[in-house]
C-alpha cells in the first residue's frame, strides 16, 4: 500500500485509533487520516501503521510475525535518517498534528500526502529471484543485457534499474522496460525515479556492507507533493522490500543466509503450488523469520 491509497475494505486487523479514521489497508500496512479531515483528499497528514502481517508471492499469509510491524518501522526510520539527501514523506518531529496513539507509536509513521507514481522502482545489485529466472532464458533482466556466465546470487558488474508497473492489490506487478516508464510518467520523471533509485541503493548498500550485510536488491516507491517535489515514500529498505544477505556467508558461497522473509518464501515453495489459499505457516517458520528480522536490526544498528 502507498500513502496515496484511499480505498479498500476494512479488515478486523485495522484497529480503532483515537483521533484517526481508517481509510485503506494493504497487505501489511493500514492507512489513516485525521478524524477531523473532511476527506482523504483534503488531509494534510496521514498515519501509516505497519502490522505484523506477512505476505509472499502477492498473498497475505497466516499467522503474523510477532513484532514485525515495529521492526519494519525501525528499519524505515533508520534508512530515512541515513539518506538525508533524498527527500522523503516523513513529517518531522516538530510537526504539530494529530497525536499518535501510544499503542501504535513504535510501528507507525506520520507522513505527508503524496500523489504516487504507478512505478515500482526496483534496483538489483545481485542476480537472484525473478531476475535470475529471466536471465537464464534471455541473458537479460527487464531488457537490460547482462554478461554471459553469471550464476544465481552473483554480484552484477553494476546495479541495474528494473522497474515494474504497479498492479492492483492481489495482482502481480508487471516488469517493464525503462522506455515504458517514460510512456507512463514522462521522460523527466522517469529519469528522476531511475537516478534517485540507483543513488539510494548504492548509498545504502555501502552502509550495509560496512556492517557485514549485503543488500542484494530492493524496491522503492515515489510520489510528488503539492509543490511537485518528488519524495521517496511508503517503506524503504525493509526486510519486506529488500533481500538482505550475510556478507561473510555470501563470500563463502552460502547464498541462503538471508535476513528477510526468504525463509517464508522457501517454505511456501516447498509446500504450496501457488493455487488457492496459501497454507498456514508453521510455528517454527514464524519464529525463525522473526529472529532473522531482529538480527538484521542488530547488525545494522537501527
Amino acid at each position: 500500500m502507498t500513502a496515496a491509497e484511499t480505498g479498500g475494505v476494512r479488515p478486523a486487523t485495522a484497529a480503532e485509533l483515537e483521533g484517526w479514521r481508517h481509510v485503506a489497508t494493504g497487505k501489511v500496512r493500514d492507512l489513516y487520516v485525521p478524524a477531523s479531515a473532511a476527506s482523504p483528499a483534503t488531509a494534510t497528514e496521514l498515519l501509516l501503521v505497519a502490522s505484523d502481517r506477512v505476505s509472499a508471492f502477492d498473498h497475505a499469509l497466516e499467522p503474523p510475525i510477532p513484532g514485525k510491524g515495529e521492526l519494519l518501522t525501525r528499519l524505515s526510520r533508520f534508512w530515512f535518517a541515513q539518506l538525508g539527501d533524498v527527500p522523503n514523506h516523513l513529517l518531522g518531529e516538530t510537526h504539530q498534528g494529530t497525536p499518535v496513539p501510544e499503542a501504535v507509536a513504535a510501528r507507525s509513521m506520520r507522513v505527508r500526502p503524496l500523489t504516487m507514481f504507478p512505478i515500482e522502482c526496483v534496483v538489483r545489485g545481485y542476480l537472484v529471484g525473478s531476475g535470475w529466472a529471466e536471465y537464464q532464458e534471455t541473458g537479460s533482466v527487464c531488457g537490460v543485457a547482462l554478461p554471459t556466465g553469471l550464476s544465481n546470487g552473483d554480484r552484477l558488474p553494476e546495479p541495474i534499474y528494473t522497474p515494474a508497473h504497479k498492479a492492483p492489490q492481489g495482482a502481480h506487478d508487471e516488469n517493464i522496460t525503462y522506455e515504458r516508464t517514460v510512456e507512463l510518467v514522462g521522460p523527466d520523471v522517469a529519469a528522476a525515479l531511475r537516478d534517485m533509485s540507483l543513488h539510494v541503493y548504492e548509498s545504502a548498500a555501502a552502509i550495509a556492507l560496512q556492517r557485514g550485510v549485503v543488500i542484494a536488491d530492493t524496491k522503492f516507491e515515489f510520489g510528488h507533493d503539492a509543490a511537485g517535489q518528488i519524495r521517496i515514500a511508503d517503506e524503504v529498505l525493509t526486510s519486506d522490500s529488500s533481500r538482505y544477505w550475510d556478507a561473510e556467508a555470501h563470500e563463502g558461497g552460502d547464498r541462503t543466509a538471508s535476513f528477510d522473509k526468504q525463509i517464508v518464501r522457501n517454505w511456501l515453495t516447498e509446500h504450496w503450488d501457488g493455487q488457492g489459499t496459501p497454507p498456514v505457516l508453521p510455528d517454527e517458520i514464524v519464529e525463525r523469520t522473526a529472529a532473522r528480522y531482529r538480527e538484521l536490526i542488530e547488525r545494522l544498528g537501527a
